[in-house]
């Protein structure tokens, strides 16, 4: 870092810095077996980033650290996981990103069956490389994360992610969701130990009349999901498929999001392998899945969204009542610079990571 701020002042150059912090409380009630136990998430982050942009941020490198600590009355269960990466920003709207970097660069949270909740809490980087065009009608990005590195005793395990969503027109939007994930052997392994894949494509639909009602935003998705999982150990490809809907509105303060799933199992191998080869909610191995997300935003502005919300989960053999608190607070460079400009601050709203 120290030799990047020297090079001569003929190369434009800007120090950039951000300050993300979250708390999250999660008290999760209702679960019936293993995949969905009874328990409380209470938890703060930290992650404080520096870094350097070049040529009016084409080139940005960038580092920190992501301090995750259980609220507990000693240091006990925290994790402190490294970030440092390079981006490179075009104006046509490419970006293309390599090292360990937070997963808020995405430019949406993927769906939670494919993500669950507890990997937003306990792994905010991803680790590998992304590619991503953003344009005004939409996106398109591909991402991999190396999430293990093979050991005596450790499996090697990635994930490749695609996903885009872009306008056709009028309300009319097309795009969906691909990933693969591979969990190989140990370098010591056992006999019984087998390389294992998941591969999920979910094509989607989506009408976006967030323009065309008094609501803030309103948006219903729709489309398939299939899903082929195999231990190669016994050579068999395991197909579970089935329809998904999600719906989201939002009217000020309120907001309620809806997800549906009817099917087969999309888990077949949770079971045997849990997260190390699935990365998405477990409420998903179910024939017929809904999840009620009941949010209170109260106070959501640029940097801030202070959140209630209450969750129910409803399958064909559990039942789920999750009640949440969040805060996020966000801080960078950029918003600084308009710290008094309360018109800056309150015309946009922060995502809240969970």
């Amino acid at each position: 870092m120290t030799l990047i701020i020297t090079i001569p002042s003929l190369v434009a150059q800007e120090v950039e810095w951000s300050v993300d912090a979250s708390t999250l409380i999660n008290n999760r009630e209702g679960g019936e077996d293993y995949s969905t136990p009874d328990q409380t998430f209470i938890f703060t982050r930290l992650a404080p980033e520096l870094g350097i942009s070049m040529l009016d941020g084409t080139h940005q490198l960038k580092g920190g650290i992501a301090w995750y600590q259980p609220m507990t009355d000693n240091m006990r269960g925290y994790k402190v996981l490294p970030t440092l990466y390079y981006r490179y920003n075009r104006p046509d709207g490419w970006h293309v990103t390599a090292g360990m970097m937070p997963r808020s660069l995405m430019v949406e949270r993927m769906p939670r069956y494919l993500w669950s909740d507890s990997l937003g809490y306990c792994q905010p980087n991803l680790r590998g490389v992304m590619a991503q065009l953003i344009k005004p009608a939409g996106y398109a990005e591909m991402a991999v994360d190396w999430r293990q590195m093979q050991s005596e005793h450790q499996r090697e395990a990635f994930t490749v992610m695609i996903n885009a969503d872009w306008r056709i027109t009028g309300p009319l939007r097309l795009g969906g969701h691909i990933q693969y994930s591979h969990l190989a052997m140990s370098a010591g392994h056992a006999d019984d130990q087998h390389v294992n894949d998941d591969l999920v494509i979910n094509p989607m639909a989506s009408l976006d009349l967030s323009c065309h009602t008094v609501l803030d935003s309103l948006r219903f998705s729709a489309g398939a999901i299939i899903s082929m999982q195999r231990d190669r150990g016994e050579d068999c490809w395991q197909r579970p498929a089935g329809f998904v809907a999600t719906a989201t509105a939002r009217w000020r303060w309120l907001q309620l999001d809806e997800t549906f799933y009817t099917g087969g199992r999309l888990m077949p191998l949770y079971a045997k392998f849990g997260s190390q080869l699935n990365q998405g909610d477990p409420y998903f191995n179910s024939k017929t899945y809904s999840r009620t997300d009941l949010v209170m935003h109260i106070v959501n502005n640029r940097f801030v969204d202070l959140s209630a919300s209450l969750m129910l989960h409803a399958s064909d053999h559990t039942t789920g009542f999750w009640q949440q608190v969040s805060c996020r607070v966000y801080i960078d460079n950029r918003l600084w610079k308009h710290r008094r400009d309360k018109t800056y601050l309150s015309d946009a709203r922060l995502q809240s990571l969970y």
